[in-house]
């Protein structure tokens, strides 16, 4: 959703009497955090009593209406849910406001991710408002819903409180009390619990007391009930609610903290600090995935169904020994499935880094499968395969009645998979959401050696001199080479948006179907040796239309464009004014471009020049049939082949990535899935 957007529950879903909402954000620190509240308001704007405030102090109504469910562990971190019983909602509030603050002079503008997601009853989840424009703000709405009649609404808020969760609370009416309070006595200082209300800023420990503890200091004092008679008399100050945190202080001793050090790291299950070769980290990356599939059934499931293995009881295991002529083989891994009494194996060879499978490995767990009745062999490595391009040249002896299928899978595809379970379509509980945020956090991690598709290959550099210096002939094997390793790289950027949106991104071949994939490729070749120029497209299911990528070998320069298709209705000037509204956010160096019938281009400018007159944008000719419109963003490309700050691969990765979420995002009708994540809630 969009800042200020609305939506009503039932057009998203039929099962919303009960709903879950959940706050998440990031850390780059690792450290920050903050707090939920709601707000039950009535028609006037404000709070029927102090009751109507939750908070970490006043957790659940009493009708169970409102119900503050804690922290769950998501592939980011944490995020803090909310479950709210519409059909408890006393008929006199109009509207609940979701918020979160944070304390000792943080701001939300240090955080990172910060969002707001809505699930109904079923697990469900409907929609995603993020926030890229906090700023320094201690307590911060995210959203609220409200009714219209019979219907409950969404709104997507966004607003900020400079005055804290306090000071957001006594907006809406409550009667806040934060008052310091004393600690309570010498019996509780002597066993080591004594207690102190903080307040916003830090404070120190305090002296146990020296006499009997002074009456009514309650850590949570009982909020206000609705329909309490306002005008009895004076509330006494333990009825208000107290937006200071109960906290727990030990008597004042002299001691150093030694969780200051900045230079300790989190303990992480899969420790990556101690890979020194290659070898190890062959070994080690092997044994995380292996154990991670059979101990998440739907990640193994989801990895081993495109092979053919069935849905049953998953066994894994590593540096198995398998006799092989004179000298024992060792796959890195076996795979076995068990279904109604049946037995589905695979063998397993993984690579990390840039190192290639190997010809001759590859064949002997072939053989070795094929005689003791395995079904497969997967291969796993940075490496994409390309169809009817295979990896590894294997001979299949046809004679034999037991037939062994070679798959391959790359390292960007397990990760894709994890992060679509993980962020999107959920697991069965909490603890394999925990390991697969570990697995994802092995693989992506600098020394796992995990990383995908990372090198352009030894023809990059001679390919791309030979075009500027006009002597790449057709033909070229090296030319082939290049666009072979093109479109690997293309695929893989498929699989980063699609884990990244959570919906599908796939790669267009603008070939005729049934037509041989060396065939289009040896024509790509010939094109790139003429043009100098590398071209894809990919379909990311919901966008207006098909994300093109253009690399220019001979100027240096990468392209991303989308071409929108122009409304049916309407007239030109509206749908321009229409367009450069839409594109409020974008980058002022967005490339705006009319496309008409039978010609090649229309009029064109960038969005800095035709935001105060989008009129500049139509054609001279008003009989001139607009079809649509092109937004192009254009980078420097990088030259290295490899995945370094100044190589090819990288440049596309981060053209893809700012093109998308600066200018795709807003022209796109919906919000794209990736602001609807779809976990399932689970307990450990």
């Amino acid at each position: 959703m969009a800042k200020g957007s609305n939506v009503s529950l039932t057009a998203l879903s039929e099962n919303v009497d009960s709903v879950i909402v959940g706050l998440g954000w990031t850390s780059p620190s690792g450290e920050g955090d903050a707090d939920v509240s709601v707000l039950l308001v009535g028609p006037n704007g404000k709070v029927r009593s102090d009751a109507d405030f939750y908070f970490y102090n006043n957790p659940v109504a009493a009708d169970g209406s409102v119900q503050l469910l804690g922290k769950t562990p998501t592939e980011d971190g944490n995020e803090d849910r909310i479950g709210f019983d519409l059909t408890a909602v006393p008929p006199d509030v109009d509207r609940i406001v979701v918020a979160a603050s944070r304390y000792e002079g943080a701001r939300f503008g240090e955080l990172e991710g910060l969002r707001v997601t809505l699930a109904d009853s079923a697990g469900e989840h409907l929609l995603r408002f993020s926030i890229d424009d906090a700023g320094s703000v201690s307590a911060f709405i995210f959203g609220e819903l409200y009714r219209r009649g019979a219907e409950w609404k969404f709104r997507a808020v966004g607003q900020g409180y400079e005055t804290g969760l306090a000071g957001l609370a006594t907006d809406f009416g409550v009667d806040i009390d934060d008052e310091p309070a004393e600690v309570e006595g010498e019996a509780q200082a002597e066993s080591g619990e004594s207690d102190s209300v903080a307040g916003d800023g830090p404070t120190d420990p305090v002296e146990p007391a020296q006499s009997n503890p002074p009456p009514n200091l309650e850590a949570l004092p009982a909020p206000r009930q609705p329909g309490d008679d306002a005008e009895s008399g004076p509330r006494k100050a333990s009825g208000r609610p107290r937006t200071a945190k109960k906290k727990v202080t030990l008597p004042k001793v002299t001691r150093k903290s030694l969780a200051d050090n900045e230079s300790w790291r989190e303990a992480r299950l899969f420790p990556v600090s101690v890979l020194k070769s290659d070898r190890d980290r062959e070994t080690r990356a092997t044994s995380v995935l292996l154990s991670v599939m059979a101990q998440v059934p739907e990640f193994g499931r989801r990895l081993t169904a495109a092979f053919g293995a069935p849905a049953g009881r998953m066994e894994t295991f590593t540096e198995v020994a398998l006799p092989h002529g004179d000298t024992p083989r060792r796959p890195d891994g076996v795979i076995r499935v068990e279904r109604a009494g049946k037995l589905w194996t695979a063998l397993v060879e993984t690579k990390t880094n840039g190192n290639a499978l190997k010809a001759d490995q590859v064949q002997a767990y072939m053989d070795i499968a094929a005689r003791r009745g395995y079904e497969a062999v997967i291969t796993l490595s940075n490496d994409v395969a390309l169809e009817g391009s295979p990896l590894v040249d294997v001979r299949i002896d046809g004679r034999r009645k037991h037939k062994v299928a070679l798959w391959h899978l790359s390292w960007a595809e397990v990760a894709h998979q994890a992060q679509l379970l993980i962020r999107y379509e959920g697991v069965g509980n909490a603890a394999h959401a925990w390991l697969l945020q570990e697995l994802l956090h092995y693989l992506q991690h600098e020394n796992s050696g995990c990383h995908g598709f990372q090198n352009m290959g030894s023809a990059w550099v001679p390919v791309r001199n030979g075009i500027d210096d006009e002597t790449l002939c057709q033909g070229d094997p090296r030319a082939l080479e290049v666009v072979e390793n093109w479109e690997r790289l293309i695929r893989q950027v498929c699989l980063g948006l699609g884990g990244e949106l959570g919906q599908k991104a796939l790669p267009v071949q603008r070939a005729k179907r049934g037509a041989d994939p060396g065939t289009r490729r040896a024509r790509l070749a010939d094109q790139l040796c003429t043009d100098g120029r590398l071209q894809a497209e990919v379909r990311i299911e919901g966008t207006p239309g098909l994300l093109a990528l253009t690399a220019d070998l001979r100027t240096g320069r990468l392209r991303t464009s989308l071409d929108i298709p122009a409304p049916d209705q309407g007239y030109p000037l509206t749908w321009a004014k229409r367009l450069i509204r839409r594109l409020d956010e974008a980058p002022a160096d967005l490339h705006v471009e009319t496309l008409v019938e039978g010609e090649t281009g229309g009029p064109r400018g960038t969005l800095e020049r035709l935001r105060p007159e989008p009129a500049d944008i139509l054609p001279k000719n008003t009989a001139t049939r607009i079809t649509g419109f092109r937004l192009s963003l254009i980078k420097n490309m990088g030259n290295g082949r490899g995945n370094a700050e100044t190589g090819f691969i990288r440049s596309v990765n981060e053209a893809v990535d700012r093109f998308y979420t600066t200018v795709v995002v807003q022209v796109d009708g919906s919000e794209p899935r990736r602001t609807v994540p779809r976990e399932r809630s689970g307990t450990a």
